[in-house]
């Protein structure tokens, strides 16, 4: 196979793994505010706790392949997309520094403050990776020098933020409710029935937009059909109490909606909205076979290691949890919420 093919391909699993499991993240991030008190919350903020900051590998890893493998590719979407990756910087910063500051000291003022920099940060990165990607297929105004010349902001890039949102959210109160007992877990359900059902009218918009309007060939129907499939059938699954396979459904449907887009936009990595000659290709944009081939031999070694240290994690803290768990419990009681 051409390295190149591959490499793309590569980059598509990378970020793939990335949405799918910071995916579930962001939506109980932004899930909080729905939680009925303190120890709600300290439930919810401990089902991804110890998971967060192995999801986040995956975007370094994907990052670091795209600028390695796709220089150019890199160099433009990184500079025409400075502004909304500088806030998707930012609000993960300010997310992660929320994680770990809110337990610092017990008040509730304290804890309040950053529990809603969790949930910014949550919900930032959530909407612009969805205009993103959306944006690479739906095309922006790059130039014959490879350069973005004009605003990134279009209709359609919009609605993929829209779709990963809602997506997001739903994908994460599955989560919770996977990783919960009692009244939370079962308003969890009710939280992912309410967002789900938004997320499939969205999807079938973006989807059918995607495929009449924005394909060149009939191939991404394949994933954007199963896109429909994990949500419906994640839905009818937590309707019946079944989180494991709810939750399954829209690990799918995640990446179902990566693999439509990335196979939308190939043979190309961007396309120009000023003229599809300037697009930026698979090809035209790709670092030397000999970069690719030591950049091949390092993942063969090095990706069963992360995946295995990753299955590893998710193991060892698959128990579920409750507010009875929580150290806090007799405050919550004493009534300091």
């Amino acid at each position: 196979m051409d390295l190149r093919v591959l490499w793309f391909g590569l980059v598509a699993v990378l970020w793939t793994g990335y949405l799918v499991l910071e995916g579930f993240d962001f939506g109980v991030g932004m899930l909080l505010p729905a939680a009925r008190d303190r120890a709600e919350r300290r439930v919810m903020i401990n089902t991804v706790g110890p998971v967060f900051d192995a999801n986040e590998v995956w975007l370094i890893t994907a990052v670091g392949a795209t600028f390695a493998a796709f220089p150019d590719w890199y160099a433009t979407l990184f500079s025409g997309f400075y502004l909304p990756m500088l806030l998707v910087l930012l609000a993960l910063i300010v997310r992660n520094v929320g994680f770990e500051f809110r337990h610092k000291r017990d008040d509730l003022t304290w804890q309040r403050r950053w529990e809603w920099a969790i949930v910014l940060g949550s919900a930032v990165p959530a909407a612009l990776w969805g205009l993103v990607l959306s944006s690479l297929v739906g095309g922006v105004p790059v130039n014959a020098e490879g350069e973005v010349v004009g605003s990134v902001l279009t209709p359609y890039g919009l609605l993929g933020a829209l779709l990963t949102t809602s997506l997001f959210l739903t994908h994460g109160a599955l989560f919770v409710g996977l990783k919960t007992v009692g009244d939370i877990r079962v308003r969890a359900r009710r939280w992912a029935l309410a967002s789900g059902l938004l997320t499939v009218a969205v999807a079938a918009v973006f989807l059918a937009w995607t495929v009449l309007g924005q394909a060149t060939s009939p191939w991404p129907a394949v994933p954007a059909l199963l896109v429909l499939v994990g949500l419906v059938g994640g839905l009818v699954a937590a309707r019946d109490g079944r989180e494991g396979w709810a939750f399954a459904g829209t690990a799918l449907a995640t990446a179902a909606l990566v693999a439509t887009l990335f196979v939308t936009l190939f043979p190309r990595v961007m396309v120009s909205s000023l003229d599809p000659a300037w697009s930026l290709t698979v090809s035209g944009s790709s670092s030397t076979d000999y970069t690719l081939g030591i950049m091949t031999v390092a993942a063969i070694v090095v990706t069963p290691v992360v995946i295995g240290y990753q299955c590893w994690t998710y193991w060892v803290f698959r128990k579920r949890l409750g507010t009875h768990h929580m150290p806090d419990a007799q405050l919550v009681a004493a009534g300091r919420r």
